[in-house]
């Protein structure tokens, strides 16, 4: 088969995905938005460092104050998308984030650390609103592409929006940062309010008045399975984050730390780019399960900082894959009427495995050495691959039973 053949066929997917109307300009908003949002992390840190005199412990805690407020909040918010529209919770959320970023740069430590709460519940919901159209945009057999390319776009997002709050501290200050960042968060809300993109398929819309799905219905151990999935994934990966900088910097090598992490991104672009083309579908379970085993020794390669990148490229390539396919599971295994709902508890599920993953990973590298926090996280997240394995097993025993067709939410599939 000649090169060009081959780049057609890996292609195809993509270009049969893009060619849906409104998910090229959905995803174009996409990637500009979530990057002021990827940069408050490390905005906020500076600001409490350098601005307010505080440590990095204090700092931390107004992380952690956002990231709480956002676990909590992000189900809530896509149970009002699932109500009442997409645009009254954009302007709910684009109205609080105007109001926090335009006092948080002058607010004392002690009023800012219970109001980055209030934000962190009353965030933007970019990450689940664009997961939650993609799915009423795209047919069901064309979802794996369309999550890849969702999924890539915010490995771009990361990659672009920590390193520029980085260098507009450094070259400006930490508090006219705070406003920038502020500023291009509500311009991402005004964006998405004018895109306006559907959170439900057309055939979904209902004729008469919406009949309520009740939470028992839907909230199935299948779907806590894939949100378990998806914890344990981003747990590995908020602890890998970790473990890197803890590896460069005890062999002396830390200016190599950003050189490491982009390596790191471009595998899991890369990996993201070749889930979304292949013509078979890999189950969340097996993912999470690929990408936990190879973190495992990814720190006997921390010699060199070289060493330590070839040993991420594994690990690195299945990121995005296993991130797609969490969202689009959840996608097909819920009803139109409370996806946003799900999508919500979905970005709960991978904003606490971050938040879990960072400090578990810390700790465990402060009690014994770098090469640990490789370890720990990663045998945590196997572990609950093989704590859902039997909710699986189970499933597909039942429906070999009744002589019905398996679905292939958790486990592989051809298409």
């Amino acid at each position: 088969m000649s090169p060009e053949v081959r780049t057609h066929v890996n292609m195809k997917p993509y270009r049969q995905a893009l060619a849906l109307p409104g998910l090229r300009s959905l995803l174009v908003v996409a990637v500009l938005a979530r990057i002021p949002l990827t940069a408050t992390g490390v905005t906020l840190t500076f600001h409490v460092v350098f601005d307010l005199g505080r440590g990095y412990g204090a700092a931390g805690l107004v992380g952690t104050a956002v990231t709480v407020g956002a676990a909590i909040g992000g189900p809530i918010l896509g149970r009002l998308v699932d109500r009442r529209g997409l645009r009254p919770v954009l302007v709910l959320t684009g109205v609080a984030e105007a109001i926090f970023w335009s006092i948080a740069p002058s607010l004392s430590y002690p009023l800012l650390l219970p109001l980055a709460f209030v934000a962190g519940s009353l965030a933007l919901p970019i990450f689940s609103v664009v997961r939650q159209s993609i799915a009423a945009l795209v047919p069901e057999d064309q979802r794996r592409p369309a999550y890849a390319l969702d999924s890539m776009s915010v490995e771009l997002s990361f990659m672009i929006g920590p390193a520029l709050a980085v260098a507009l501290v450094t070259a400006i200050s930490a508090q006219t940062t705070m406003y920038l960042v502020g500023g291009g968060i509500v311009a991402a809300g005004i964006a998405l309010w004018v895109v306006n993109p559907p959170i439900r398929e057309a055939t979904a819309e209902p004729s008469g008045p919406p009949q309520p799905v009740r939470r028992r219905e839907w909230l199935t151990p299948r779907l806590l399975a894939v949100l378990a999935l998806s914890a344990a994934a981003t747990l590995v990966l908020g602890g890998t984050d970790v473990a890197v900088v803890a590896v460069l910097r005890a062999s002396g090598e830390v200016g190599w730390t950003g050189a490491v992490l982009a390596i790191w991104a471009v595998a899991s672009l890369a990996g993201g780019f070749a889930y979304g083309a292949v013509h078979r579908s890999f189950s969340p379970l097996a993912l999470t399960a690929a990408l936990a085993l190879c973190t495992i020794p990814v720190g006997l390669g921390g010699a060199h900082w070289w060493l330590l990148s070839l040993a991420l490229i594994p690990a690195g390539a299945l990121c995005a894959p296993t991130i797609a396919a969490g969202s689009d599971a959840v996608s097909r295994l819920v009803p139109a009427q409370v996806r946003g709902e799900a999508m919500g508890l979905h970005g709960s599920a991978v904003t606490v495995g971050i938040a879990i993953g960072a400090p578990l990973a810390g700790a465990v590298i402060d009690a014994s050495s770098p090469l640990w926090g490789f370890v720990v996280t990663g045998a945590l997240g196997a572990l609950v691959t093989l704590v859902v394995l039997p909710i699986e097993l189970r499933r597909r025993r039942k429906a070999a039973t009744a002589g019905s067709p398996v679905e292939a939410d958790l486990t592989p599939a051809a298409h």
